[in-house]
């Protein structure tokens, strides 16, 4: 998200946006202190499961967290569902970008950013 936007105020309805893009809520899930939106039986079947929830840091923005389970992709070209998964693409891409409203290139180039910002990190 760009600086001075928060997720509550830019995705009013995030349950909703999840449901839209994935298939309906089947229950909740607890990961590290967040609770989770689970969709166990998406609509693409490319995914076997869906979490996605917003978690709270003190001083911070709120940060959306979000974890695709996906099918093996042997098992989807076996099964005739390729279609399924180029869709799969388009509907993380397009979740992500209306919720954070970067495209996939600039979330790409804002993770590399954080990379070589991390004194943590050893490129050798």
């Amino acid at each position: 998200m760009r600086r001075g936007e928060y997720l509550d105020e830019r995705i009013p309805d995030l349950a909703g946006l999840i449901e839209e893009y994935f298939g309906p809520i089947t229950g909740t899930e607890t990961h590290d202190g967040v609770e989770l939106h689970v969709v166990g039986e998406p609509d693409n079947p490319t995914f076997d499961r869906v979490l996605a929830g917003e978690a709270e840091y003190a001083s911070k923005k709120n940060t959306l967290i979000v974890h695709f389970e996906e099918r093996d992709p042997a098992e989807l070209i076996a099964s005739g569902e390729v279609d399924a998964a180029e869709e799969a693409v388009e509907l993380k891409n397009d979740f992500l970008e209306e919720v954070t409203g970067r495209d996939a290139e600039a979330r790409r180039d804002s993770m590399k950013r954080a990379v070589e910002d991390d004194p943590d990190h050893d490129f050798d």
